[in-house]
């Protein structure tokens, strides 16, 4: 028996390998080809070796389909990778497609072909399929019958509003669909409804578009035109809308604006009247689409009528009327609504010219000419005030099939003799009938023109419509289904070819019954309740569209035949432009994009994506390849080629030696949207000859290292096999480096600092851990670092330092003490070095004791005011800090203790390192001094390694410090995130404290600034505790782009301290580690301040920057705090003076007194301590006003970065209590239009009627006359004076501040106010428009909108120019 080898590289029986034990593949496909099978599925289990173009018969047999006419692709891939279909002709197998074997579901989707869905197979080449093997090709599930016959789909397609009775595609509906672009389903419905219309279909292809006087894309009926010629001949299943809506001016943002059908059918109807002008078909809506209607008022009297007519394109009809509880049942109720008279009586009584005096009236509205194409709106979208929210009304009204008109007609057929007046302004008001114009809200006297009488035109107009010529025929339903919020518009269309309905759902065309009308009569079962619609359907009609049923008229549509012959020409060149596209798209279906990479010998490595078709050689791909790369003046064509690579493990998987002519399509597995693999665009010199790259084979880099001089080199590429040894692999090793194979040390680096020498010699490199690509450091020198323990081998301490180090570049202050001479810490001191790093050391600890000091003053500080307060007595000035937070001004330390440091850091990294670990061993004793408890402890908060780039403050000062301390609880809970804005601040609970009586303590950890000491109560630094890799040198030019002069190259282990490392630092800066500040500079050139300690660097990255200031750097319980100037009758309010420290435990008025020195310097402001307030800032808004005895962190709550204001009083400080309210008042003045200046209110409580009387005492207005109203927004609560007056929500009938709708609980809340008895000024059109012009541009500037409206919808436009103008004075 011949033996052959299997996927494991065993020999396996060859007959075994052909029989039915042959691995087979699991194919499940979904028809997507119409919405009745979407949710179907067919199931195949196939061999391995089944060709495509054998499966692609398999599933047209079990389809039903005829082969060809539909693709197969993969199913279940992201939306933004669209794979090509599968080639139906291929002979390559199902395992080299890609397919998976063993059970695994491969997902495939049948589609349409070119836009045009499959044809179905005849009944005799459907049963052929019964002689299939059942084992293969049981039909699992599969798509039901089309034809609706017996075995068909009982249960038709249905959303959750809507049910068809059958889906049909277009080649059985023979109408073609419209694309949703994204919200456009009021476009498309409404497109298809004039499609349809056989009259205005007609009308526009008579029209002919003359090039030279119009762009083709900006003419809105050329494109409409172009649209309707596709709907007609198209042979794809749906069509786009795109260049019709380029030709209305829109943009993409417009496709996600979801718009009303009738405001669109309005809109459109306009601007095809102004394109038709001066055609023939300039008249065509109004022929088509205008009626006449007459509002009369009669004189109930004497007779008197006066009138005038009305023009309208569609007749809006209420569903429900206000305030009533029942809905009208029928569009004939609401016609007979529409036209009812109401009576003028009592107050509403109308003066009759006749009567010359208020006579009771009658008012109402009446037919005179119907249109051609009768519009109905019906009035869904409705206004709840009680809610005070858009609603729709879902309540059923019915609608006929054919509507009968008359009854609503003006029968008069001559002049009535009481009539006297009359008008006809329909020239003057033409367009829809709109329902302000449908109520009680008609001027008799802007309505009536005296002298005109009624003409026999009008008579005769209504004999010309007897009774029996008013019947309309329904033939299209545009149906809304959602809320008044959103929805989904379709049509359901009438044809007039056939009489059959169909629904127009987007690009889904199918038939459907009466049944399915009356299912968009809306309502549910049960009374017409007030509160019926609310659980009722959401899917119904909303606009109804009536053909006149007069033979004369009614046309019927244009055959190919009847086409005028700029219509044919139209016909052919879209023909044309379909195979041009469908040609395109077979090239696109047939080349293959594979991702494409090059090591250019002068640009380095270089990317693009290849393009090649798949019946192009490798040959002439890798010439493609070669001009891509811009190849020609580095390397001939010759020494290139295509190799098969892995970019993510930069892994060569193999070559194609002697595939030269081999197709790219069978190199590389077929045409697919994406490869697991990338081509890689391999050169040589001359010289050299291309190495072979097999497939079995791994790649790896070798980096010899050199103890002696403790370097790594450079890797060299190694090709192996996973079934070697080690023994073998170090002899390949050997021949390529040229090292001793006996005495090689190799050492795999399978991850990030996971190490592991290769020492047993059979092991293999598979079992060793090696992949495709794979990174060894090896070693061959016969020194005694063989004898040690890896882990405490030279070897290893060299590879670690290697896999941690990184390389950053830091820049020097510009003042720095430091000089740039003999910089570099490789260089050997002599033998007094030690002494002279002692000498450093007692400098420093000089301080240190500073600084400790420091700490011990504001810890005792903190514990005598804890004591005085439970003693009640208040804290004196004299236990002040006296730490001044003069951080910009930093003297030097001596230049001995510079040079001392200098030549300290400058000992060899050993030495060092030795003289640390003693250190720390001497001093480990003190350890268990009760009172260092805390000095050994760091924390790590992992969230602060994250680089946010577009934060506003660092990393490092969002996190909270864990660090224990003798005054805070070492066993609390963690310490909650301390934020700027959304701090623990006194202004929660302020009010409630003052009126409980008792002061309230914030359980705060001393350390939630967001710094750490860089040393303990002993002076220690923690730095010292371990040693890790820092070396420093001067940076190149070429390095960066910084000044060389000025810029250090620091390679750093990150896993050091931000402590440890700004010691290291000290020699170079020249200044001790705690007078310089390290800020981080990211990729937009953000500086942001680091300070957490005892965080290590490893957020940090090779070539990250850092910069250096000089400046005192934060201790125990400091905060660094941004101090702004509230300047609330300025332009700008917000105003920033400096950058301070705050310290825990400092009490407001000593943190003036530090401030106000700061601000004379740096400022030129000179203020007294009485006439300035701190007080609160969230964003721009004032806020709590800060008393002078509060605590930091116990009253006031304080964190990293935080914002405070500062105001400038005219006056000594009124704010005495915690209980007091200060409120910031403006006036109104409506007669002028005006806006006076802000003014302070302290209020003791927070009453209503406290603030008026306060305001009243402030601006003589009496009390009863005075109406106030809070401000909206964020300060200074900017409003337009137009709209300030109504738009307010004056005089609350609230007694208390603090509850709604005000909730003025907080210090800083803006009130307006004015005099009720004031009235506005009276302004003429031109000085309003030029007071909005002044206000639009003021508030503008100020950031705030003119508007307050919760919901400003985007007004529907078409634009005849191609594109929206820009308005520079509009909102």
């Amino acid at each position: 028996m011949e033996m052959v080898p299997s996927e494991e590289n065993q020999f396996v029986p060859k007959e075994i390998q052909n029989a039915a034990d042959e691995p087979r593949v699991l194919c499940i496909i979904q028809d997507i080809t119409s919405a009745k099978t979407v949710n179907e599925r067919l199931t195949l289990n196939l061999p391995v070796s089944t060709s495509l173009c054998k499966l692609h018969q398999d599933v047209a047999l079990k389809a039903g389909y005829v082969i060809g006419t539909f693709e197969l692709a993969w199913g279940h891939t992201p939306d933004t990778v669209r794979k090509p279909p599968l080639d139906h002709s291929s002979e390559m197998s199902l395992s080299d497609a890609g397919f998976e074997p063993g059970g695994k579901k491969n997902f495939l989707q049948l589609g349409d072909k070119e836009g045009e869905q499959p044809q179905i197979a005849s009944e005799s080449a459907a049963a052929d399929s019964s002689g299939l093997d059942d084992s293969s090709q049981e039909r699992l599930i599969g798509p039901q019958p089309r034809d609706g016959a017996a075995g068909g789909c009982s249960s038709d397609y249905s959303s959750p509003s809507y049910s068809y009775s059958s889906i049909l595609s277009k080649s059985d509906t023979g109408y073609v669909g419209l694309v949703n672009q994204a919200m456009t389903c009021y476009l498309n419905s409404l497109l298809q409804t004039l499609f349809m219309t056989p009259e205005f279909r007609n009308a526009l292809y008579n029209w002919e578009f003359e090039e030279l006087e119009e762009d083709p894309v900006t003419s809105i009926p050329y494109q409409l035109q172009r649209l309707f010629v596709l709907l007609q001949t198209s042979k794809k299943r749906a069509i786009e809308t795109t260049d019709v809506t380029r030709s209305f001016g829109w943009d993409s943002s417009e496709a996600w604006q979801q718009h009303d059908v009738q405001e669109l059918c309005r809109v459109m109807f306009d601007a095809l009247e102004q394109k038709w002008k001066q055609t023939e078909q300039a008249d065509l809506i109004n022929q088509l689409y205008q009626g006449k209607l007459k509002d009369y008022v009669r004189c109930l009297e004497c007779g008197y009528e006066s009138w005038r007519t009305d023009t309208y394109l569609d007749i809006p009809l209420v569903i429900r009327p206000f305030g009533a509880s029942q809905a009208y049942g029928s569009v004939e109720e609401a016609l007979q609504a529409f036209i009812q008279p109401e009576t003028l009586d009592g107050p509403n009584q109308y003066f009759c010219e006749r009567c010359k005096k208020k006579c009771d009236a009658r008012k109402g509205l009446r037919f005179l000419h119907f249109p051609y194409l009768l519009t109905l709106q019906l009035k869904r979208f409705d206004f709840d005030y009680t809610t005070m929210h858009r609603i729709k009304l879902n309540d059923c009204m019915t609608f006929p099939e054919e509507l009968d008109m008359s009854p609503f007609m003006d029968v008069e057929d001559e002049k009535s003799p009481q009539t006297e007046s009359c008008t006809d302004s329909g020239a003057e008001n033409e367009g829809s009938c709109h329902s302000d114009q449908m109520s009680n809200d008609f001027s008799t006297d802007d309505c009536v023109d005296e002298g005109i009488c009624l003409d026999s035109t009008g008579s005769a107009e209504r004999v010309l419509k007897p009774k029996s010529g008013l019947t309309f025929e329904l033939f299209s339903v545009m149906v809304h289904s959602g809320s008044a919020a959103g929805g989904h518009y379709y049509a359901c269309i009438r044809s007039f070819s056939d009489g059959q309905w169909y629904s127009f759902n987007d690009q889904h065309v199918s038939k459907i019954t009466q049944d399915d009308i009356r299912k968009t009569y809306g309502g549910s079962s049960g009374s017409r309740g007030y509160y019926s619609s609310a659980f009722a359907s959401s899917t119904n009609a909303y606009m109804l569209i009536y053909r006149l049923k007069d033979p004369s008229r009614n046309s019927k549509y244009f055959s190919a035949d009847d086409f005028p012959e700029h219509i044919t020409t139209l016909v052919q060149k879209e023909k044309e432009t379909e195979e041009q596209e469908k040609r395109q798209r077979e090239i696109e279906r047939n080349t293959c994009k594979i991702k494409l990479f090059c090591m250019h010998p002068v640009k380095m490595m270089m990317e693009s994506k290849l393009e090649v078709h798949k019946d192009k050689t490798l040959r002439e791909a890798t010439d493609m390849a070669y001009k891509m790369m811009d190849l020609d003046a580095a390397v001939p064509l010759d020494c290139c080629r295509l190799v098969k690579y892995d970019e993510f493990h930069e892994y060569l998987e193999r070559s194609y030696e002697g595939e030269e002519d081999t197709p790219m399509g069978l190199l590389l597995g077929g045409v697919k949207s994406s490869y697991m693999f990338d081509l890689l665009l391999e050169t040589r010199r001359s010289e050299q000859v291309f190495q072979p790259y097999k497939p079995g084979e791994v790649m790896v880099k070798v980096h010899v290292v050199d103890l002696t001089s403790e370097n790594i080199a450079a890797p060299v590429s190694v090709r192996a096999y996973l079934n070697q040894s080690i023994t073998e692999f170090k002899q390949l090793i050997a021949q390529a480096t040229g090292l001793c194979a006996e005495t090689m040390r190799v050492v795999l680096e399978r991850c990030y600092n996971d190490l592991r020498l290769l020492y047993v010699p059979n092991k293999t490199l598979k079992a060793e851990g090696f992949f495709r690509s794979n990174k060894v450091f090896v070693e061959s020198s016969e020194s005694a670092d063989h004898q040690v323990a890896f882990t405490e081998s030279l070897l290893w301490k060299l590879l670690d330092r290697h896999g941690n180090t990184i390389r950053l570049f830091v820049l020097l202050p510009e003042q720095s003490p430091g000089t740039m001479a003999n910089k570099s810490l490789n260089h050997k001191t002599g033998g007094d070095s030690d002494a002279s790093c002692e000498g450093a050391k007692d400098d420093r600890k000089s301080v240190e004791a500073i600084l400790e000091e420091s700490t011990e003053k504001l810890k005792n500080l903190s514990l005598q005011q804890q004591q005085q307060q439970q003693q009640g007595s208040s804290t004196s000035d004299s236990q002040k800090s006296s730490e001044a937070s003069d951080f910009e001004h930093i003297e030097s330390p001596t230049q001995d203790a510079n040079t001392s440091s200098s030549v300290c850091v400058a000992v060899d990294n050993r030495e060092l390192e030795n003289r640390i670990q003693a250190a720390g061993g001497a001093s480990g004793g003190a350890s268990s001094d009760p009172e260092n408890h805390f000095a050994g402890e760091e924390r790590s908060d992992s969230e602060v390694n994250n680089d946010r780039s577009t934060s506003s403050v660092d990393s490092d000062i969002l996190s909270s410090s864990h660090s224990s301390d003798t005054l805070c609880n070492a066993e609390s809970g963690p310490i909650q995130l301390a934020n700027g804005l959304d701090s623990h601040s006194i202004t929660s609970s302020r009010r409630s404290k003052a009126h409980e009586g008792k002061k309230e303590t914030w359980d705060t950890a001393e350390e939630d600034s967001g710094t750490d000491s860089e040393y303990d109560d002993n002076g220690k630094s923690k730095a010292e505790a371990q040693y890790l890799y820092f070396r420093a040198e001067p940076c190149a030019q070429e390095d960066s782009s910084w000044d060389a002069q000025k810029c250090l190259v620091v390679h750093v282990d990150k896993r050091i301290t931000l402590a440890a490392f700004k010691q290291n630092l000290e020699p170079f800066v020249g200044v001790a580690s705690t007078q310089f500040k390290v800020f981080r500079v990211y990729a937009n050139n953000q500086e942001f301040e680091s300070v957490r300690l005892n965080e290590t660097l490893s957020s940090f990255s090779d070539d990250n920057k850092i910069t250096i200031r000089l400046g005192r750097a934060l201790k125990k319980g400091e905060y660094r705090v941004k101090v702004y100037q509230l300047l609330v009758n300025e332009p700008e309010p917000c105003k920033f003076l400096v950058d301070t420290v705050f310290a825990k435990g400092m009490t407001v008025r000593q943190s003036k007194e530090d401030l106000l020195p700061q601000l004379t310097e740096q400022c030129k402001l000179h203020l007294s301590i009485d006439r300035v307030r701190l007080r609160k800032k969230t964003w721009k808004n004032p806020g709590t006003v800060f008393l002078d005895y509060h605590v930091y962190e116990e009253d006031i709550s304080i964190s990293s970065n935080w914002e405070v204001f500062l105001e400038v009083l005219q006056e000594p400080e009124k704010m005495k209590s915690m209980s007091q309210l200060a409120v910031l008042s403006r006036r109104w003045s409506p007669s002028t239009m005006k806006l006076g200046p802000f003014q302070e209110v302290i209020l003791e409580s927070s009453s209503v009627e406290e603030l008026k009387e306060k305001l009243s005492e402030l601006s003589s207005i009496p009390l009863e006359n005075l109406e106030f109203a809070k401000g909206r927004g964020t300060f200074p609560c900017d409003i337009s004076v137009l709209e300030i007056h109504q738009d307010l929500d004056w005089n609350p009938k609230v007694s208390a501040l603090n509850v709604w709708p005000l909730y003025i609980c907080d210090d800083g809340a803006v009130v307006f106010f004015r005099s009720s008895t004031e009235e506005p000024m009276e302004l003429s059109d031109d000085e309003r428009n030029e007071l909005m012009k002044k206000e639009s541009s003021r508030l503008l500037k100020t950031g705030h909108r003119v508007s307050y409206s919760p919901r400003k919808e985007k007004a529907l436009k078409i634009y005849l120019d191609g594109g929206p103008a820009k308005d520079p004075g509009q909102d």
